[in-house]
């Protein structure tokens, strides 16, 4: 009887070791089968799933087989692994293990969205609604609404969210990729307000970020930002208005037609500093790291105008007289290739990925209207332009002469 019972032990045992034995080479056929693809396809992973849906799902494609025993083995040997939401790259000759690799590693396909110095919000809100591979959750919102949304209930929202390259993957959210730009903007100026220069005249972070912004929309050249930011800081510590076009421009909003004229200039508005005395209520676009910088450390001197060249850069004048000069000289006889920002750069041919890189929405640019400013009103006023991106083309008008 015992002996019956030993053949018939060593009769499992031999049979569950063959049983092992084909398991363990039919599972590895599965895992080395080539996935079956002819070309590139992304698998999308939505929340919530799980490899064996997935594998389940891929078999019903025809794009493996056997995904009984490729569950087998994620079971088996990664079963505590995270199964991130996403989208995968699949490439033809890829084999079901280099698949589950993937898995594991949690290599989905990333995606960018670039946020530009000098954007306002409205072009925010448009870039974000462009990117399909995000989760639209604000159309239809308000401004107020979707700050709400953000959790930052009445925070007024140019200026606050910071620019930058952002990555997401399919499946995260417009307002999670905002909450990311506004805790760095956040950031930024906390940092940026520590590294103040003792005499700056903001009784808070968010006037600097105001002053921050007024010097991004002026600046063609980088380095000119701490000059620009000097001759503002400078006109506010003797009371004069800071009159530059971009304050006039936002205060028209969508009325704005690219011509910016006499009766822009006169026109009441929370923004125009032509009429109101100070900074405006708030920022007018979106600011960078070295715009922060430079509204906080202005450039000492004694400069209270500057007027734009035509190659992005400024002539800087402490007097009117001199300053009369420059506009005559720049603005009154422009040369050909006149521009408000230096001419671009071309940059050597890449080689197009996956990843989605948004080009910055185009703006229509101006020229402020300039003419020399009487000796009898020396009321005095900074000649810049607005950036390339800040508004629209339009050759100079006749302005009052009571303006300079």
């Amino acid at each position: 009887m015992i002996r019956k019972l030993l053949v018939v032990f060593e009769g499992c045992l031999i049979l569950a070791g063959l049983l092992l034995g084909f398991s363990v080479w039919q599972q590895n056929v599965a895992l080395k089968q080539p996935l079956n693809l002819t070309q590139e396809q992304l698998l999308d992973v939505a929340a919530g799933s799980t490899p064996t849906g997935a594998l389940t799902r891929l078999e019903t494609d025809g794009v493996i087989k056997d995904a009984f025993w490729l569950r087998l083995y994620w079971r088996f040997n990664l079963s505590g692994q995270s199964f991130h939401t996403g989208e995968y790259r699949m490439t033809p000759g890829m084999d079901a293990k280099a698949l589950l690799e993937l898995w594991r590693r949690g290599d989905v396909v990333q995606y960018s969205l670039t946020l530009v110095e000098g954007w306002n919000f409205r072009q925010v809100r448009a870039a974000l609604a462009k990117q399909a591979k995000l989760e639209h959750t604000f159309a239809g919102l308000s401004d107020s609404e979707l700050m709400s949304k953000l959790g930052h209930p009445n925070v007024f929202p140019e200026g606050r969210f910071f620019p930058d390259t952002y990555r997401y993957v399919r499946g995260m959210s417009d307002l999670d990729l905002l909450k990311q730009a506004y805790n760095r903007l956040d950031e930024v100026l906390a940092d940026e307000w520590d590294k103040r220069a003792a005499d700056v005249p903001y009784v808070d972070p968010y006037q600097a970020l105001i002053m921050a912004s007024l010097v991004e929309k002026e600046t063609g050249v980088p380095q000119e930002r701490g000059q620009i930011a000097g001759v503002f800081v400078r006109r506010l510590a003797i009371g004069m208005l800071l009159q530059t076009d971009p304050t006039v421009i936002y205060g028209l909003g969508e009325r704005y037609n690219g011509k910016l004229t006499r009766a822009h200039l006169k026109e009441s508005t929370p923004y125009n500093t032509y009429v109101i005395t100070g900074l405006p209520p708030t920022p007018i676009s979106l600011v960078g790291r070295e715009a922060i910088r430079a509204a906080l450390n202005p450039v000492s001197g004694s400069s209270l105008y500057f007027v734009a060249k035509g190659d992005g850069s400024h002539v800087f004048s402490d007097d009117l007289e001199s300053h009369n000069s420059a506009v005559r000289e720049f603005q009154l006889k422009r040369r050909a290739d006149y521009r408000s920002s230096p001419a671009p750069v071309l940059a050597p041919a890449v080689t197009p990925t996956i990843e989605s890189k948004l080009e910055p929405i185009p703006e229509l640019k101006t020229e402020p209207v300039v003419e020399p400013v009487p000796e009898q009103k020396p009321e005095p006023k900074p000649e810049a332009e607005a950036k390339p991106d800040a508004a629209p083309t339009a050759a100079p008008v006749e302005k009052d002469p009571q303006k300079p």
